[in-house]
């Protein structure tokens, strides 16, 4: 898509973003996007069939982001080493960390999680649904890798934990952007991966 084209599509985006979690889901129209905007609806319809169709671009744009940042062929490289326990920690603190970042710079998908957006419908809820099991996957398959090498414990069950972890970082983001403190605050992302770690790792 040419640079001008993805900046209209963003700015879409953006102001669509403001009005459902302003006015809520239901109350927002496309027309309301193009007023404020000042275009003309035909030109959302380039990039958008409707109003969900923005929420769900929201939504892949951070798997692909996710999916770049827990990229496994990174991962089966670093592994490759006979690394030592402090640097299996640092590296998965920087994964997470930035799978963390790549979350909060959408604001909304808390906001989507918790159904804090009035007016979500179940098709919206059901793929926000899919977005956190597109996580816990991601997830998942890491710690199954890491386990075969035989850095986590053997009793590890990778998807169970994938999900542990996985709701528990959701809720912990959710509070903090709650209370509008820093999720990325190193403390905080270090005690969560210490309190993960220290329970998988042999």
């Amino acid at each position: 898509m040419p640079a001008k084209g993805q900046k209209r599509k963003q700015q879409i985006i953006d102001t669509a973003k403001e009005m459902f979690i302003l006015n809520g889901f239901q109350s927002t129209h496309i027309g309301q996007v193009c007023e404020k905007l000042d275009i003309a609806r035909g030109t959302v319809y380039q990039y958008f069939g409707n109003k969900r169709e923005i929420l769900y671009a929201i939504l892949e744009s951070v798997e692909e982001k996710i999916d770049d940042i827990m990229d496994a062929d990174e991962l089966r490289d670093f592994l490759k080493g006979n690394q030592q326990q402090k640097t299996i920690i640092k590296f998965i603190t920087e994964r997470l960390t930035e799978s963390i970042s790549a979350i909060i710079s959408e604001p909304i998908l808390i906001k989507l999680i918790y159904k804090d957006i009035v007016g979500i419908d179940q098709e919206v809820v059901d793929r926000v649904i899919k977005f956190i099991e597109y996580v816990t996957k991601v997830i998942s398959k890491e710690m199954d890798e890491i386990k075969k090498k035989g850095i986590y414990k053997k009793t590890l069950n990778p998807d169970i934990t994938g999900m542990m972890l996985t709701g528990a970082v959701m809720h912990v983001l959710y509070e903090y952007n709650l209370n509008k403190l820093n999720i990325l605050d190193k403390e905080v992302v270090e005690a969560m991966v210490n309190n993960y770690l220290y329970g998988v790792v042999k």
